[in-house]
């Protein structure tokens, strides 16, 4: 905490990221009022994961999509987003197509 400033001036909140192979969640220590923006800059995760580009991540604190803008609360939690590989739609649309093929060719021939 910097010279100055009492407890109550600052809060915790913790920035979580992941990827299929790791998943990070870093506790972070920023000033009352600030935002999305500032706890995503004070983690330092941008640096730890190069492909997270602060300017462009879709964030959300517990879920819930917000913006970098948004002012923080003690205990938030502020998830940084992946981009999706596939179009969910056209995933289920390709795996019932299969289904329905390997229904065709089964059992009873």
């Amino acid at each position: 905490m910097p010279e100055g400033q009492g407890a109550d001036e600052w809060i915790m909140v913790e920035v979580a990221y992941a990827r299929p192979d790791v998943q990070v969640i870093l506790p972070v220590q920023v000033p009352r009022g600030a935002t999305v923006a500032d706890a995503v800059q004070e983690s330092g995760i941008a640096e730890r994961f190069p492909e997270i580009d602060p300017r462009e991540a879709k964030v959300g604190i517990f879920g819930k999509h917000t913006r970098m803008d948004t002012e923080l609360r003690a205990k938030d939690r502020v998830e940084i987003y992946r981009s999706l590989i596939a179009d969910p739609k056209e995933v289920r649309r390709q795996r019932a197509a299969q289904g329905k093929a390997t229904k065709k060719g089964g059992a009873g021939t």
